[in-house]
């Protein structure tokens, strides 16, 4: 008999050869603890969103835990806010509001691609706990714009 794999959308592009694997390697990673995962996100929000926070935003979420899920890879970081830096908050932090989304919905909307409010409506960001908080975190999006963009490629 073998394990249950808990269906989750498998990345655009992987073969479908690949499906099985890919679903067992995700349900792996979500047992896996989020501090490690956690502790390089804060980092890179620190340099990426945080300068670019609306103060109102960062006062609401000072000392409150955000649970970031990336659902088709398992993976998931807990950030807290404390001070002027994001911080790993640990598994046993209850989230106070919870944004999950795939890869490519997380990457469209760092990179400015898809507006958060059309993610949101069409159900490829979901963000539940604290109504309020959650809208807080959208409207600064909104505010803040593109996080990341790649470079351009030069011609030579």
């Amino acid at each position: 008999m073998t394990p249950h794999v808990p269906q989750r959308p498998v990345p655009p592009g992987l073969p479908a050869a690949l499906a099985p694997l890919h679903r067992r390697v995700s349900a792996l990673v979500e047992r896996l603890p989020s501090t490690p995962p956690s502790t390089l996100a804060a980092l890179v929000l620190d340099r990426a969103l945080l300068p670019r926070l609306p103060s109102d935003a960062h006062a609401a979420l000072q000392g409150r835990v955000v649970a970031l899920q990336v659902t088709d890879f398992g993976l998931r970081v807990h950030l807290r806010l404390q001070g002027q830096r994001f911080h790993a908050a640990g598994d046993s932090a209850r989230p106070d509001v919870r944004v999950r989304a795939t890869a490519l919905g997380f990457l469209k909307l760092a990179r400015g691609d898809e507006d958060p409010d059309r993610l949101f409506f069409e159900r490829e960001l979901v963000i539940d706990g604290d109504t309020e908080l959650g809208l807080v975190l959208k409207n600064a999006l909104d505010a803040i714009g593109p996080l990341w963009r790649p470079a351009e490629r030069r011609a030579h």
